[in-house]
């Protein structure tokens, strides 16, 4: 008989410690025994149950800087010390370079009364929550060796990267086809989830999409400022905005039949399958492990249609173009201008185009834009000609390309035509 985990906790915060204990331990279980970190949990944890992860250290250092600066609402840092009987300050009054560890810090939450543990704990779950979603958003946190299930995976394109010269074991590019199945929310459940305890039912004026209003977890800033969010769930997926975000937008409450009719036909809409490609480097890495990007160390695991098996390292577009360069490779494929622009606005990438001309992602009164720099001013009329769009910004001429999904990619394009790629940089743009 397989064992069966039912881990049982209370409103009592404290008791995550024990529950931070078993995820630890499965994880390491199934590190040991499988080669995968989240094999031995079955997924029966969050990654934030795990208390005594990098993620968690940090958050935890931070709670004791937002404790030091009095930004913990609720306990002060006086109260705090003589609580736990931990000493975050040195004799001179200042924050310790040596802090409590986390496992510490935990075995005296413990000790506290239910209260104080439980906005303490509040406090930690928002700042740990921030590190792991800045984490997934950058593509930088790690969660081993990912299996990726799909309709349909065919490598369209092989290509040998580089051959060791000792063992003449080779490193491979593949190009890699996938096909998924859409499977949008049913109505039913999204009706379940509208029950929930603040839970609205919205309609957006301006697209008339559908969606469902849950609670979110509020988002700490390093400042200590907090930030209210909430989450919207759609028929293909879910987006969380803070609530500043909601009142602006076009978003507002509908009735449900005004929520069933919209919901049904965005579900109508939503095609029977997607499909997309990515990159995996797979073979002999290690030794040019140093010559692969340090931003993403994303792994993957996949069969192919052809029941061939595949495990590599995840490559953006405009990565495999600086580990084609790294490694001396040949008649280079330039990248085509849409994948350029998803580097450019979704990821941050660098494009340094000829003409010392560079196209990037800058943050423009709050907003992020695409943004032309090192172009000359007797280029100007030139680049307008295009498309680009010019601003006056303290006191100094500015050139952007729209960000319209209709206008921007092409714009692109046509100044990739006049002006061609050289290199994609993974680097995020200032």
């Amino acid at each position: 008989t397989p064992p069966v985990f039912r881990p049982v906790a209370t409103d009592v915060k404290g008791e995550k410690r024990f529950l931070s204990t078993i995820a630890r331990r499965l994880d390491s279980l199934g590190a040991i025994t499988r080669g995968q970190r989240q094999t031995g949990g079955q997924g029966l944890f969050r990654t934030q149950d795990n208390l005594e992860s990098p993620y968690a250290k940090a958050a935890l250092r931070h709670l004791y800087h937002q404790l030091y600066v009095g930004g913990i609402a609720g306990c002060s840092l006086g109260e705090f010390q003589d609580a736990t009987g931990l000493d975050l300050c040195d004799q001179d009054g200042s924050l310790k370079e040596e802090l409590p560890p986390v496992t510490q810090f935990l075995n005296r939450i413990l000790a506290l009364r239910i209260a104080l543990q439980n906005t303490l704990f509040a406090a930690f779950d928002e700042l740990l929550e921030a590190r792991i979603e800045a984490a997934i958003a950058a593509g930088t946190y790690d969660v081993g060796v990912e299996t990726l299930s799909a309709e349909s995976f065919r490598i369209a394109e092989r290509r040998t990267v580089y051959t060791h010269p000792a063992t003449g074991a080779e490193t491979r590019c593949y190009r890699v086809l996938r096909r998924d199945r859409n499977r949008a929310l049913p109505l039913a459940e999204a009706f379940a989830l509208a029950r929930g305890a603040d839970a609205r039912l919205l309609v957006n004026a301006q697209s008339h999409r559908a969606a469902v209003q849950v609670p979110a977890a509020s988002l700490m800033h390093d400042d200590g400022t907090v930030v209210a969010r909430t989450r919207l769930v759609r028929p293909m997926g879910r987006e969380t905005i803070s609530l500043d975000d909601l009142s602006r937008s076009h978003w507002r409450k509908a009735t449900r039949e005004e929520f069933s009719a919209a919901w049904k036909a965005e579900c109508a809409r939503v095609p029977e399958f997607s499909e997309s490609s990515f990159d995996v480097v797979t073979g002999l890495l290690l030794p040019i492990w140093d010559r692969l990007p340090a931003e993403n160390m994303r792994v993957y695991r996949f069969e192919t249609d052809d029941g061939e098996r595949v495990i590599g390292r995840l490559m953006t577009p405009e990565a495999l173009d600086c580990v084609y360069q790294g490694l001396g490779v040949g008649d280079i494929p330039p990248l085509p201008p849409a994948e350029a622009w998803d580097a450019v606005i979704t990821r941050g990438a660098v494009l340094d185009l000829a003409g010392d001309l560079q196209v990037r992602r800058s943050l423009v009164m709050s907003a992020y834009r695409v943004e032309l720099t090192g172009f000359s001013d007797h280029a100007v009329p030139q680049l307008k000609a295009l498309g680009l769009t010019s601003e006056i910004i303290s006191w100094r001429l500015r050139l952007f390309v729209p960000v319209a999904a209709d206008r921007g990619p092409a714009i692109l394009a046509a100044l990739l035509e006049r002006h061609p790629l050289l290199r994609a940089n993974t680097r995020a743009a200032a």
